[in-house]
């Protein structure tokens, strides 16, 4: 195993930082995010480029997950981030950010141990995550807490974060959608002292509702998020799953899930946007045409 390449690494911040900062000032709006942990597909790669070819109004991607594991060794799922089996993705999701994408790095997720190790031992482990975000020019990082963290070592990053890479940098969490609407999830984090604690520093939440934590085949779960009376809709991007087969339960169909988003900005005029997990199945397209999810919901938001 191996730590970030240094080579590699002064290569590409002399490139991302003639690029990579300016998406994150990209005009803020309703947003179309498409997570992006599956990078190849029965051993051939899936680039994330025909989001922005096929002028899908794709806003952001989130590509995962970053690991901080033992003995300070970071990974991009199974491999260091500086593997070659990278290297043609780290160069799409540039490409992607001239193009006004902006690119955040998810963190966490149900992989177990990383939040862990920055609630007990930040200094060695935050600035793991510090160096990734400058080597590869990362608009953000999206915390995915799956796992028990303190509010105090959750907030900690949070305040790094900010004074690290300034107010444009996008701060986000993805917690279950129980999490905001006052019930309990997976972190034991209590969002609401979270988001008193926090709120004008974090960008927005990519709320879970799926996996049981919530669905969109109404508005219900993303109502009972907002009358909880906490977190704005501005502040809440509605998570759900592009194919049934990227979780047990939750997936939505197509057209009710653009029924669903067509009420939420009914609803809430400053309604924050969808997510999708994950791109490369992404229905109705599939593996073949996994960006025309982003172009269907687009034209609803």
């Amino acid at each position: 195993m191996r730590k970030l390449g240094v080579a590699l690494g002064a290569i590409l911040v002399s490139l991302f930082s003639l690029f990579g900062g300016a998406a994150a000032h990209a005009a803020t709006g309703r947003h179309v995010i498409l997570y992006y942990q599956t990078q190849y597909d029965n051993g051939q790669y899936v680039s994330p480029l025909d989001l922005t070819s096929h002028q899908t109004g794709t806003t952001d991607v989130v590509v995962g997950a970053v690991h901080l594991d033992s003995n300070s060794v970071v990974h991009l799922n199974d491999d260091p981030p500086d593997s070659a089996r990278y290297t043609q993705m780290w160069t799409d999701l540039h490409a992607m950010q001239q193009q006004g994408v902006r690119v955040s790095a998810m963190v966490g997720g149900a992989a177990q141990g990383s939040f862990q190790r920055l609630d007990t031992d930040f200094a060695t482990y935050y600035p793991l995550l510090r160096d990734l975000v400058r080597t590869y020019g990362l608009d953000g990082v999206d915390l995915d807490v799956e796992e028990s963290m303190s509010l105090t070592g959750l907030e900690r990053v949070i305040d790094a974060l900010r004074a690290d890479f300034g107010s444009g940098f996008i701060v986000t969490l993805a917690p279950v959608a129980t999490e905001l609407s006052g019930g309990g999830g997976l972190s034991g984090i209590d969002y609401d002292a979270l988001y008193r604690d926090k709120g004008d520093e974090i960008s927005w939440f990519n709320a879970q509702l799926y996996c049981g934590w919530g669905s969109l085949n109404s508005t219900a779960d993303y109502d009972a998020i907002i009358s909880h009376g906490v977190v704005p809709a501005s502040k809440v991007v509605a998570g759900t799953l592009t194919n049934p087969a990227n979780c047990g339960s939750g997936y939505v169909d197509l057209n009710t899930l653009k029924s669903t988003l067509g009420q939420l900005v009914q609803s809430y005029p400053d309604f924050a946007g969808v997510d999708g997990w994950e791109y490369f199945n992404s229905l109705p397209g599939g593996t073949s045409a996994p960006w025309q999810w982003a172009a269907e919901v687009s034209s609803v938001l």
